[in-house]
């Protein structure tokens, strides 16, 4: 903390001052925070248990990616014959069927094609075809035309100029023209950016729902073989699919059209080096690492190679190695005192949609319908995933990394067309995150995130309720924010709202869009109050969730003070203090163009101005920074 700070004034920095101070950004990263801290010790677990495993698949797989001897020495032939068959192209007729090839590699070329449940029927897994095809974060990294964009784009340029000329001298000069190579690239992905979505609209399940057959699809591009790619691709034979951007998927016609094969299989030939160059010899990987972290990200060193490999088994096998975790890192007291957590917020979302004056009797039966059906996963999965399929070689990183890759991928596409298996994670256990899934109607909470600072078996319950509390509230607000709100307790996407009661909320959203759309993380740039609206919604209603909770657990005591602070004070300072952080100029700026989330100091003062009880606690008065004019509230 800094107490040299007035709460009312600046309560991030009064609550992260200090820490802030004596944490600045690790040379190996771009983001230093309180999630990072955990993820490192996690990590470190992670890396004794790798180190010392009697599991041959994970010791193999992990000493692969140490030897960079034999990574060097197998110089680029790993990629060889992923290169030779862009080159063997033929014709654009051809190119489904080199689309086929290269998905089923994990090379996402022009779109994405992955699995999820239907939207309108969610006990039924579906394909999904989406717009894609980008090296940059986001279309507008092609688009912008000020000058930082302007020079951020010549210097992707440089770097894909240096991997092409990387691959020529590798392969003997056979491509010797990275200038013109690098111009064919940049004007594919700019051409494919100007046909994509915008981030914030994309995030609304109503735009992104279009599922028409195989048939309709074809005709929204004619001039590549769907049908082919579709029955090729390794999923099974399907009827329908859910078009999320029709309108990306029909400018794909001209672009292919007025792209000569010599470029599209350029562009083909740069997502190959984009998607392995982790893999590759140490100067792709440098190069790699020169534009997307230490140019687009401000990260001054690359990290230790112990740490990539500890990350890269946690991506291919997470599951294998997840069980090693929570034998040494989760006990069966924290998932018990968790799930008692989850169900005290549970009640106080029931007591919220009871009681919330804005709402008709008519939606909120069905609020409290789709409550009653949230389930809880915590931990770790009941049922750990089978790699044993997995081919692991301790002497072809390469391989190892490509066969995890396209298990996954090959995993996903043999759900289509079944029933959606409910108990399935996104994450890996030490991963220190959770989420909400709308489809499943779920939240989930890994054994990663479920230790201190989030949740601390030794700290009061004002201190647990303020971290892990907000979070569990985050995550149940989630399932009524302006996406989550769009599904039904069965998790299908369903209108159940009056639409007096969804122009209510939405009076109420708007709030929010224009308190954070003013918030600016560096100069001249602004946070998207549209993007960042479910994750800010879930902060201001999960936080309140959770100190309704603790007032509860807390009724009829007498409320002692602790190093000075009341239960209350301790309460939101527990909240404050899981997010400090520390971030470059230049990974701010990525954020704020991409994540959903709001920076650290915004989920705090953004958060805390808008509740009374937080101005009561610290004994705020009105027209202090604290203290909101006009609170925003959705939940």
């Amino acid at each position: 903390m800094d107490t040299s700070v007035n709460p009312c004034q600046n309560f991030y920095q009064y609550a992260c001052g200090t820490w802030r101070k004596d944490n600045p950004v690790p040379p190996d990263e771009a983001r230093w925070g309180r999630f990072n801290e955990l993820a490192e010790r996690n990590l470190k677990i992670e890396r004794d248990i790798l180190e010392k495993t009697s599991n041959r698949q994970l010791a193999d797989y992990y000493a692969a990616c140490m030897d960079e001897p034999a990574i060097e020495h197998r110089g680029i032939e790993p990629i060889a014959a992923m290169l030779k068959q862009v080159d063997a192209v033929a014709s654009k007729h051809d190119l489904a069927q080199e689309v086929v090839r290269l998905h089923d590699a994990g090379v996402r070329v022009f779109f994405n094609l992955f699995v999820r449940p239907d939207a309108k029927n969610s006990n039924q897994e579906l394909a999904q075809i989406d717009q894609g095809g980008l090296s940059l974060p986001d279309r507008e990294y092609y688009l912008k035309t000020d000058p930082h964009s302007v020079e951020l784009r010549k210097q992707f340029e440089d770097h894909v100029h240096a991997m092409f000329a990387l691959l020529a001298k590798a392969e003997g000069g056979s491509h010797e023209d990275p200038e013109a190579d690098t111009h064919a690239v940049m004007d594919m992905e700019t051409r494919l950016a100007k046909a994509s979505m915008d981030r914030a609209m994309h995030r609304d399940p109503d735009k992104t729902f279009h599922k028409m057959t195989v048939e309709n699809l074809a005709l929204l591009t004619p001039d590549f073989g769907w049908k082919q790619y579709i029955t090729t691709v390794g999923m099974p034979p399907v009827e329908s699919v859910n078009v999320e951007v029709p309108d990306f998927v029909k400018a794909l016609d001209p672009v292919i059209a007025d792209t000569s094969l010599a470029n599209l299989k350029t562009y083909m030939r740069w997502h190959v080096l984009l998607t392995n160059a982790d893999l590759l010899p140490r100067a792709f990987a440098d190069e790699n690492f020169r534009f997307f972290d230490h140019i687009l990200r401000g990260t001054k060193e690359m990290p230790p190679r112990w740490k990539r490999c500890v990350r890269s088994t946690d991506r291919a096998l997470g599951e294998e190695l997840g069980q090693e975790f929570v034998k040494v890192a989760f006990s069966p007291a924290s998932k018990q005192k968790t799930l008692e957590l989850v169900g005290q917020i549970e009640n106080e979302m029931r007591k919220d949609i009871e009681t919330a004056t804005w709402m008709t009797p008519e939606t909120r039966k069905q609020a409290l319908a789709k409550l009653d059906l949230v389930t809880n996963k915590i931990g770790y999965p009941e049922k750990w995933r089978d790699y044993s399929s997995v081919k692991v070689a301790r002497d072809d990183f390469f391989g190892d990394a490509v066969r995890a890759r396209e298990f996954e991928i090959q995993r996903n596409f043999n759900k289509i067309g079944k029933p959606v298996d409910k108990a399935e994670w996104n994450m890996t256990p030490p991963t220190v995150n959770a989420y909400y899934a709308s489809p499943m109607n779920n939240i989930n909470f890994p054994a990663g995130i479920l230790q201190p600072p989030f949740y601390n078996p030794k700290a009061d319950d004002a201190v647990n309720y303020g971290a892990i509390g907000a979070v569990v509230g985050h995550e149940l607000t989630h399932g009524f924010d302006d996406q989550g709100r769009k599904y039904d307790g069965e998790g299908n996407l369903r209108d159940w709202w009056t639409p007096e009661d969804a122009k209510a909320f939405e009076k109420r959203a708007d709030c929010i869009v224009g308190e954070y759309g003013n918030f600016s993380p560096v100069p001249e740039v602004k946070l998207n109050g549209k993007l960042t609206l479910g994750e800010n919604a879930a902060d201001n209603g999960g936080l309140r969730l959770a100190y309704a909770a603790l007032m509860d657990k807390l009724a009829g005591n007498v409320l002692e003070k602790k190093d000075g602070f009341t239960p209350q004070q301790q309460f939101f300072l527990g909240y404050a203090q899981i997010w400090c952080q520390n971030t470059t100029e230049q990974q701010s700026r990525v954020l704020a163009a991409t994540d959903p989330h709001s920076p650290g100091e915004f989920r705090v003062n953004g958060v805390l101005q808008d509740i009374p009880q937080f101005g009561e606690a610290f004994a705020c008065k009105p027209g202090e920074p604290m203290v909101a004019e006009q609170p925003c509230r959705v939940w």
